[in-house]
Formats: structure tokens, C-alpha cells, sequence
């Protein structure tokens, strides 16, 4: 276990010799031997003699044999700080309990027994096995030492790590021992296993696993019996799964599933986020109100090492940007659905035949809205015309946007118009006595006055009276016109890169959630996917590859952008990458900066421009937070929004002291 919340989890299915716990234990033994680095370590169910080892379960001479191979499996875990979870059959005073034996450091710490025994169709375990309820004794000798029995115990690491262990049928049953064990505090849950393979169970039993850990806010780790059980009657999976909070972190192969079937003992080895968990559990706030439904458990204590090292564990550079594969085009779809759903009910409160405006810059952001606006238009009904499209040069249009949006307008069939600022921008200079970049605007004509700022050196172009006097022109003309759709996204709102009263303001907002990553690819996605081959996908593509920039500072003597907005502020991927892992996950800037140096990136980003980047974020995400709180209506779409009426409620004079410590201490 890591500084940081992370644990080591290792799911593990055995080569099974039926009835001989000796080769069993021997095989356990072997695997804690390739896994000396994990935390825990789980086994399958009766891993010890083997699950299907039937009346034979009435033979002490296997009883006594799973309790010394035990004590083995205990001795070779010495001087070890790791939790090991071994299925065994323990005999205790007139019954016989499938049990979890929870062992540490060369000792064993507790016993779990199994409380729900199948008895149906291929199961017969209540011929051989009590369930337990809770009133059997609260300790048990276990080779020659007293330790903790009962469907009450919970396993705590470095007074942080909680450990919850049910056994194969609890979990598929209404209310699984694990619920409560999660009520209670576990974070981590455990499930010993034997689950024969037939037609489509692989898929209900991978549902309860990735479900479970969702409703519990938990990690749950399964592992399963194999194919080399007894085969007489079932033939086992051997299928190992690890999910985290609803999402499945790794899965082995099993039988069935179309490769190799595997007959040596095998495993897989993921780091749970437990730091995130309990985050996760505090913002659910209605989580701790089933707390008076759960009777006190004890707590068995033990410890692990804090000498874990790497990560192991896939880390997405872009946590918002759908993941390649066959969920693609469904989760692209619905985030469209959700944008259009939420304008189209605005638009249906409005007057009948209301104009609907929106600024089009030639960007990313105004692109996407455009696209949603026409989807929604399409949907309603209404003439794609409605949409009044205005784009409003100022002094750093390019050609290249320029001519994207006069184009993209006019392939998309609305209505367009174009509106030049910069006459307005002049007489506004002018009207204020403002000097751009030290250029007296006086009696000059706009022809004049541009020719002497494209003289300014670049170094001298610092003039934010500038760049807002044309945002806030842009927004006065589009909100003259009537009803404003806006287009700013969702790490704009967070780095506040945006004219208070200007582009930050307009009537709704389809993109107020959606981040700068996810919107570019939005607009490729719909380029490829829902136009063929022609001139709004190329116009589309071209809007794609256009450097992200807000266009208020002169362009260049040859006409390119001179306002790279990722040359100031850092590479969105990286601030959205910040942006999730702080706001959606609240970790601390210590735990994203680690996390950055295990993230798949689109590309390597140099250590130093990523600490540059995460001062800039909390510079920028405390001080523009006055302008997140009087944001326009705009649907939430993922799982972060900044809106102050929804998810996110911060006072605009706060203090990011705290959150930059780290980078005074470098």
C-alpha cells in the first residue's frame, strides 16, 4: 500500500489436485511466491482440498490435512505484510463450515465462514456444510492458537485499508454479506469462489462483480475454481475478476472464452484506488444513512507494507475521451442525445419561430454547438434556418477560421451572416483613450490603426483591455440579435479562460459540461461518423486540426494565429487530465502528479511543463471561480460540471494556499 491510497490486488485460480491438500497448499504456496509485491491475495473457494471434493468432506483425515496445509501456507507468509485469503472446510464443534481463512505475517488473523449454502439444481453444499448466522462461537482453535471467527469480522491495514470476505453464493444472493461489510467501512471486498462455467454465466456473474463494487463504492476482488476440479458433473472457470466503483480493472481468462484453456495456476494483479473510494463515499452523501441497518462487526487488525512501488494499473491521460472499441459509437450517441435533449426542451419554451444565435468562430467550441443545434433543430422539426449563425471577425481572424465557418454555415443550411468588429473595437479604443500595446488609436482609420499593430513585436502584444473590448463586442452583437446559444466548454470554465460578460455569458449552453478534449473529439467523431466523404467533413477536419486559439491579438504578417491559447495555459490534455482527477476525483496535486507519470497520453509530455501546467490549473481554478458563478443554464453531461447550481459550489474569494504547497516545496 502506497502514500497515496493505492493496494495491490491479486486474483488467483490454482491447479487443483481433488483431496490433496498437501499439492494444493503447495501450489498456493508457489503462486504467494511470484506475487510477493501484492498486499492481498485471494484464492478460490475450498482452495485448500479442492471444492468438489464431495463426502469425501466427511473424512477427517482431509479435515486434519486442510488445517496443517494451512498452517503451512501461514508459516511461508512470514515476515510478509500481506493479507492472504485461503478457502478451507472447518470443522467447529457439531458442524462443518465452508470458511475463509485470512492470513498475515505467519499468522492466521481470522476465519470468515460462508453463510448462504447453495442447495439447488447442481449444488449440494448443505449435505456437508452448515450456514453460518452469526451465532456460532466467536473464536475458534485454530492449530493450537485462538483466533476470531464469525460473519462479523472485518480485517483493517494501517488503520486505513478495511477488508470485507463473503464466499462464492453470498454474493448472488438479495443482500450479500458484502453490503453491509461496505456499510460498515470495507473498502476492499473479497469473494472466494467455485462457479461452474455453463451458456451465459460468465456474463451474470461478471455483472454481479462490476455491479457490486458500484452499489458498495468498494473494490471487489473474485477468484474462482478452475478446470482442473472434478469434471464428474461441472467443469469450473477458473474466472478471476477485479472491478473498482462499477468499473471492471481486470478480468483472466476462463473456460469458454475462446482461448486456450489454462490447467497451471495462474492470476492477475491490479492496484485498487482505495484513496478514491473514500472520496467517492463522502460525496455520496445518502451512503452512511444505511449505516442504521448494520450491526457493529470487529475489527481484526494487521499490517502492510508501504513499500510498494510502480502502479500497476491502467491510467487514461484523457479520462473523458470515449474509449476505442464497440461502446464508441453508443456513448458518442449519447452524449449528443443528452446536449440536444437539453436545448431542444429550452428551445420549445421559447416564442414560436424565436431566432436562435449563435457566434461562429471557426473553432472547436462553436462547431460543436452548431452541430448540436442542428441535431436538435432536426429532431423538432424545425427549418435548420431558425439557427442564425453570425461570425464576427476582429483583428486576429485568420483566413483559414474565417472561411471554416462561412463554409461549415453554409454546408450546414442555416442562417449566416457576417459582422466585422473591428470598426467597433477601433471607435471603442478610442471612446475609452485606450493605447493597445502602446498604440495611440486617436484620429486614426481602421486601416491605419491595423497596419501600425501588426508593427508591435510579438513580445509587446500583453493588452487583456484588447482582447475584452472584442469578446464583449462579440456578445453584445449576438445578444442584440435575441435568444444566444453558447459554445464555451467545460476547461475553459474551470481555467477561466473567458470574458466575464462576454463570451462566458449567453441564454444555455449545450457545451458547459463538455471538456476541451472531448470536444475535439466530438467534432471528429461526428466528421467521420455522420458525414460521408465531402465538404462538411473536410471543413469539419480542418476545424479539427485549427490551433486552439481565441483569436483577440493580432494575427501574424502572414495571417496565422498568433494566440496559441495551449502555448499560455499548458496542453489541455493535460489540464482536463488535471480537471478530472482533481474535481471528479478530489485528490490532492501530490497524488495527479503521480498519477501523470504512469498516464497514457496522446504524447510524452516533459515533467517540468506538467508541474507548470498543474500550478497554472489551481492558479487559475481558484482565482476565475467568480465567473463559474453566474454561469448560463446547460445540461450536465459527464460526470463533472462546474455549475453552481449542480455539481460545484466554491467561494470566489477562496484561497489556493494549500493546493500549491507542493510546488513551494520544489
Amino acid at each position: 500500500m502506497n502514500e497515496y491510497g493505492f493496494v495491490r490486488v491479486t486474483c488467483a485460480a490454482i491447479r487443483t489436485s481433488v483431496g490433496n491438500p498437501t499439492a494444493n497448499c503447495r501450489e498456493i504456496i508457489g503462486v504467494l511466491g511470484q506475487v510477493a509485491d501484492s498486499d492481498v491475495v485471494l484464492f478460490p473457494e475450498l482452495a485448500v482440498t479442492g471444492y468438489t471434493c464431495g463426502d469425501l468432506f466427511g473424512q477427517v483425515a482431509l479435515l486434519k490435512a486442510g488445517i496443517e496445509g494451512t498452517l503451512r501456507i501461514a508459516e511461508a507468509t512470514r515476515g510478509r505484510e500481506q493479507l492472504v485469503v485461503v478457502g478451507l472446510p472447518l470443522p467447529l464443534t457439531n458442524s462443518l463450515y465452508n470458511a475463509a481463512v485470512a492470513i498475515s505475517d505467519g499468522e492466521v488473523l481470522g476465519i470468515v465462514p460462508k453463510q448462504f449454502i447453495p442447495n439447488y439444481k447442481e449444488f449440494y453444499e448443505s449435505r456437508w456444510f452448515s450456514s453460518a448466522n452469526g451465532g456460532e462461537p466467536k473464536e475458534v482453535d485454530f492449530g493450537g492458537r485462538t483466533v476470531p471467527f464469525g460473519i462479523d469480522l472485518l480485517f483493517r491495514a494501517n488503520r486505513r485499508l478495511v477488508v470485507g470476505i463473503e464466499i462464492c453464493e453470498d454474493l448472488w444472493m438479495p443482500i450479500p454479506p458484502s453490503s453491509v461489510q461496505a456499510i460498515a467501512g470495507a473498502t476492499l471486498l473479497l469473494n472466494l469462489s467455485a462457479s461452474n462455467e455453463t451458456i451465459g454465466k460468465s456474463q451474470y456473474r461478471h455483472d454481479l462483480v462490476v455491479g457490486q463494487s458500484g452499489r458498495c463504492i468498494a473494490a471487489y476482488a473474485y477468484s474462482s475454481a478452475g478446470p482442473t476440479e472434478s469434471t464428474t458433473d461441472l467443469v469450473f472457470g477458473g474466472h478471476c475478476l477485479l472491478a473498482e466503483n462499477g468499473r471492471l480493472l481486470a478480468e483472466s481468462s476462463r473456460v469458454g472464452d475462446g482461448h486456450p484453456i489454462r490447467r497451471d495456476s495462474y492470476f492477475i494483479t491490479q492496484d485498487v484506488d482505495v484513496e478514491k473510494l473514500e472520496s467517492d463515499r463522502r460525496s455520496t452523501t445518502s451512503f452512511d444513512d444505511c449505516l442504521k441497518y448494520v450491526s457493529p462487526f470487529r475489527h481484526v487488525e494487521f499490517t502492510l507494507s508501504s513499500m510498494m512501488t510502480g502502479l500497476k494499473r491502467f491510467v487514461t491521460g484523457t479520462p473523458f475521451v470515449p474509449v476505442e472499441g464497440p461502446e464508441l459509437h453508443r456513448r458518442c450517441a449519447e452524449i449528443f442525445g443528452i446536449q440536444c435533449a437539453g436545448l431542444a426542451k429550452r428551445i420549445e419554451s421559447l416564442p414560436k419561430g424565436t431566432p436562435l444565435n449563435l457566434g461562429i468562430s471557426g473553432g472547436l467550441d462553436s462547431t460543436l454547438a452548431l452541430l448540436v443545434a442542428v441535431k436538435t433543430c432536426d429532431m423538432l422539426g424545425l427549418d435548420r434556418r431558425t439557427i442564425q449563425g453570425t461570425t464576427m471577425p476582429g483583428f486576429g481572424t485568420t483566413a483559414r477560421t474565417r472561411n471554416n465557418a462561412l463554409q461549415l454555415m453554409e454546408q450546414l443550411g442555416i442562417g449566416n451572416e457576417t459582422i466585422d468588429i473591428s470598426g467597433l473595437a477601433l471607435k471603442t479604443f478610442q471612446e475609452l483613450k485606450h493605447a493597445p500595446f502602446g498604440v495611440d488609436a486617436g484620429e486614426l482609420d481602421l486601416e491605419s490603426f491595423r497596419k501600425a499593430l501588426a508593427e508591435v513585436p510579438r513580445e509587446r502584444r500583453h493588452d487583456l483591455t484588447f482582447e475584452n473590448v472584442q469578446a464583449r463586442l462579440r456578445t453584445f452583437i449576438l445578444m442584440s440579435k435575441g435568444f444566444v446559444i453558447g459554445t464555451g466548454d467545460l476547461s475553459e470554465l474551470a481555467l477561466g479562460w473567458s470574458t466575464y460578460n462576454g463570451d462566458q455569458m449567453s441564454m444555455y449552453n449545450p457545451n458547459g459540461s463538455i471538456p476541451k478534449t472531448l470536444v475535439k473529439f466530438l467534432v471528429e467523431y461526428a466528421a467521420r461518423e455522420e458525414f460521408e466523404a465531402g465538404p462538411v467533413r473536410e471543413t469539419l477536419l480542418s476545424i479539427v486540426g485549427t490551433t486552439i486559439s481565441p483569436e483577440l491579438l493580432p494575427a501574424s504578417k502572414g495571417g496565422e494565429i498568433e494566440q496559441s491559447t495551449e502555448d499560455v495555459l499548458g496542453p489541455y490534455e493535460l489540464h482536463d487530465f488535471i480537471l478530472f482527477n482533481a474535481v471528479r476525483c478530489g485528490f490532492a496535486p501530490e497524488k495527479i502528479l503521480f498519477l501523470s507519470g504512469f498516464a497514457e497520453f496522446t504524447k510524452p509530455y516533459p515533467r517540468e511543463l506538467i508541474e507548470t501546467t498543474l500550478k497554472t490549473f489551481y492558479r487559475r481554478f481558484f482565482t476565475q471561480q467568480f465567473k463559474r458563478s453566474c454561469l448560463p443554464d446547460g445540461p450536465k453531461v459527464g460526470s463533472v460540471s462546474l455549475s453552481p447550481r449542480g455539481d460545484w459550489r466554491m467561494p470566489s474569494d477562496g484561497d489556493a494556499h494549500e493546493w500549491l504547497r507542493w510546488a513551494n516545496r520544489g
